[in-house]
């Protein structure tokens, strides 16, 4: 009985280194299938990162192209808005010089109404005319040729100081 137990015991053993081998076999198996699987992800994890910088990268190019545009428009716009500005500084040099024209008319008219003490002036709406005959002279006449050769007011933007 002792050489059957010796020998079972011998087949035991070799039972056991093999199914060892097989479950490192086993063990290597997976190691080489994770190892392989962890690659994989890598260069998915790699493709998907280079996705997303060279995405990131045609943003930039996009953004650079529309904050150009806007700066070329706000450089149009203001360009556009120095010259009304111009435009306007001359008009109120214009509107001033013809404010105090006209101020000096309405003193001319008065003058020349206080001159005639109301005699010989018909009103008219119009203005002011003489009736026929009667004689003011030069000075007492608004219309006098001195304000009807007037040359037009002229203003530009280099007259006035900011």
């Amino acid at each position: 009985m002792a050489s059957s137990s010796g020998a079972s015991s011998g087949s035991s053993l070799l039972q056991n280194s093999g199914s060892e081998e097989d479950l490192q076999q086993l063990m290597d198996q997976r190691k080489r299938k994770r190892m392989i699987s962890n690659r994989e992800s890598a260069r998915r994890s790699r493709m998907r990162k280079q996705k997303h910088l060279d995405d990131l990268r045609g943003e930039l190019g996009l953004l650079r192209k529309e904050n150009n545009q806007i700066i070329t428009s706000m450089s149009v716009t203001t360009q556009h808005y120095m010259s009304i500005e111009s435009d306007n500084s001359v008009l109120r040099a214009q509107v001033a010089e013809l404010s105090h024209r006209l101020e000096a008319l309405n003193e001319i008219i008065s003058l020349s109404e206080a001159i005639s003490g109301g005699f010989g002036v018909v009103e008219e709406p119009y203005g002011v005319v003489a009736e026929p005959g009667a004689d003011f002279g030069f000075m007492n006449n608004p219309w006098s040729y001195q304000y009807v050769n007037q040359q037009p007011i002229t203003a530009s933007a280099e007259m006035l100081q900011y």
